[in-house]
């Protein structure tokens, strides 16, 4: 058996166990949340093992007051009613660490009823980043260190990646299991059974859709991960409407494998589009989707600019989640299209990180230009600008703007 691979999720995991009666550890199928969550508790149910789930589905109440905790209940959503069963017990009983539930579906988060509402405290979990799979999980948060105007202080050290480099980490992904544990042919044949089974069996099982026509949409939103495409654009190209998109977006995102960010709207920019930019979570199911390899996308050079992108959001997630500033993600982009920005990061107090990813060694102050123009119209509020490249070196392009090696998210040199 492999060795633990520290996940950059411990230490808020901890942190909220010490502080809070109940997590909910909620990410994609596979990512490593049963794995990650089990080095929290004392006892563990897996309730999507029919025999375990047994005695909580006729009596859970009864089955949590025998269980000496910290307690898992792995995958909680095989047993709707344990829920209220976690509700009643942090009720009569608040003290910190006693339940920790882990789901692969977002079920009734968003619901007003929902009852973990004030008792359950949410952490997001994701595949291994690149930061994890190096082992400096423990390391300074990248995300912290650029938004406090110390981002040459993560440049990378030793050999630096080049862009088939990056490619190839990008289709290998970060699913445990495929990433770790198989070599590449193994690998391709698992990432095509998981995504035949999320859009079969787990797809359906959350809502009795169509898997073939499921399946040609997530090919679709593959092919234009990170791009900004028209919702009708989408629609044609899956021969599908409008209601049955946004429903498959839902379904997506409630699995975990589809992150829509939106568009960014602020009354100091105006003409700014409102089309949400949509990205697969993991870019290994890029290639799985579409059938391709590191060949095939090297000679595409707009499918490697949106796999490449892909990749970057993917690094950028887990750091997001457990940044100090909380940031929440969009995209800008003007509607004549003369500017636009990959990913801004919206931080506390109104301030704002941007973000461009550029496939190239050698970045240019004008591969900046948006980046500036930004700056130039948020003033205050722009606290820096980073455009990662896939060169080795770390270098300022303007002010308040970086050039960082992709690397840099993961460089020994950022290790605490």
């Amino acid at each position: 058996m492999s060795s633990y691979i520290q996940r950059i999720v411990d230490e808020e995991l901890a942190e909220g166990m010490r502080e809070h009666p109940a997590i909910l550890l909620v990410g994609p199928r596979a990512a490593g949340k049963t794995t990650t969550a089990r080095r929290h508790v004392a006892n563990v149910v897996r309730l999507d093992r029919p025999a375990e789930a047994a005695a909580f589905e006729a009596d859970p109440d009864a089955a949590l007051a025998r269980l000496e905790g910290p307690i898992l209940l792995d995958e909680w959503q095989a047993v709707p009613g344990v829920l209220a069963a976690v509700k009643r017990a942090v009720d009569d009983d608040r003290s910190p660490g006693r339940f920790l539930l882990t789901g692969s579906v977002r079920a009734d988060l968003e619901a007003e009823t929902w009852p973990g509402t004030g008792r359950l405290v949410r952490v997001s979990m994701y595949t291994l980043s690149q930061r994890e799979l190096t082992g400096v999980a423990a390391g300074l948060n990248p995300v912290d260190v650029i938004a406090a105007g110390e981002a040459l202080s993560l440049a990378v050290s030793g050999p630096s990646p080049v862009l088939p480099d990056y490619i190839e980490m990008a289709l290998r992904g970060g699913f445990p299991e495929a990433v770790i544990e198989l070599g590449e042919h193994g690998r391709t044949r698992w990432l095509t059974s998981y995504l035949e089974q999320l859009l079969t069996r787990d797809a359906i099982g959350v809502s009795g859709r169509d898997p073939a026509r499921l399946a040609r949409y997530f090919e679709v939103l593959a092919l234009n991960s990170a791009g900004i495409v028209s919702n009708a654009t989408l629609y044609g190209a899956a021969n599908i409407d409008k209601k049955t998109a946004d429903a498959y977006d839902r379904l997506l995102s409630d699995l975990f494998v589809l992150d829509v960010v939106p568009a960014w709207l602020t009354n100091r920019l105006a003409r700014l589009i409102k089309t949400p930019k949509r990205y697969i979570a993991d870019p290994s199911l890029v290639g799985a989707a579409l059938r391709t390899d590191l060949d095939a996308v090297l000679r595409d050079g707009d499918l490697l600019g949106r796999i490449l992108d892909t990749f970057v959001a993917a690094q950028l997630r887990p750091e997001l989640a457990v940044s100090a500033a909380r940031p929440r993600l969009f995209h800008l982009r003007e509607k004549n299209g003369r500017h636009e920005v990959d990913l801004l990061a919206e931080l506390g107090g109104d301030r704002v990180l941007a973000i461009e990813v550029k496939a190239t060694a050698a970045p240019k102050r004008s591969d900046a230009s948006h980046l500036e123009w930004m700056r130039d119209h948020l003033g205050q509020r722009f606290v820096a600008g980073v455009v990662f490249h896939t060169g080795p070196s770390a270098f300022t392009l303007a002010e308040q703007i970086t050039a960082l090696p992709i690397a840099a998210l993961w460089s020994v040199g950022n290790a605490a």
